[in-house]
């Protein structure tokens, strides 16, 4: 999942960050209003944004409502220390899917920013393919019923693969989607991640490397 965090307090937006990415999260930062639209109009492909409400440059109410009326627009979830219920009602109305306020818990935030992932790519919870299965909510896989501890990044990128239904995805594709703007696109991180993860998941392989190509996941 990639995550846009939209915060101008930059011990907060760190914080937030690096909990995050510890999460396994692509996530992207922005102090101000204008480089947040400029970062969503150049990846297009953030799933959720962590928006403040009040911030330089352009304010988060303009950011949501402009995000709410274009095509693929992320999920928004408001961040803001305006809590109140008629703050909670006018940032749902600007165009919020979820409205959250300061302080808040962070185990609380990465539940809601999940759920939105899931809503804004039509996740089921629980995906099968095969013997493989895989909890999205719980944070869980299994083969056969064999429970395997994967790392943060692991899950993640078997949670593309498994998304995409057997389509093949690019080393370019999982750097986007599982890493950040700052990963290299020359490290070798993502064929590293990816022959640990099949090696985890057993015999016989079923994740299938297409020289050129890309991953995909077979029966």
């Amino acid at each position: 999942m990639r995550v846009l965090v939209v915060e101008d307090e930059e011990r907060l937006a760190a914080h937030i960050t690096d909990g995050l990415r510890d999460q396994g999260m692509a996530v992207d930062v922005s102090y101000n209003g204008d480089d947040a639209l400029d970062k969503i109009q150049m990846h297009g492909s953030y799933d959720v944004v962590v928006l403040d409400r009040d911030l330089p440059g352009r304010t988060g109410d303009e950011i949501c409502r402009e995000l709410a009326g274009s095509a693929n627009a992320p999920m928004i979830l408001m961040l803001t220390a305006l809590a109140g219920t008629e703050d909670r009602v006018t940032g749902l109305t600007l165009g919020a899917d979820d409205y959250l306020g300061k302080p808040f818990s962070f185990a609380e935030l990465v539940l809601r920013i999940r759920a939105l992932g899931r809503r804004g790519r039509s996740h089921a919870a629980t995906v099968t393919r095969g013997e493989l299965t895989m909890d999205t909510v719980r944070r869980t896989v299994s083969r056969s019923g064999r429970p395997i501890i994967l790392t943060a990044k692991e899950f993640a990128v078997l949670e593309v693969l498994l998304a995409e239904d057997g389509a093949v995805v690019s080393q370019e594709q999982l750097l986007d989607r599982v890493w950040d703007e700052h990963a290299d696109p020359f490290t070798n991180t993502v064929r590293v991640t990816v022959n640990r993860l099949r090696r985890k998941l057993g015999e016989p392989p079923i994740i299938e490397t297409l020289i050129g190509s890309g991953y995909q996941i077979t029966d």
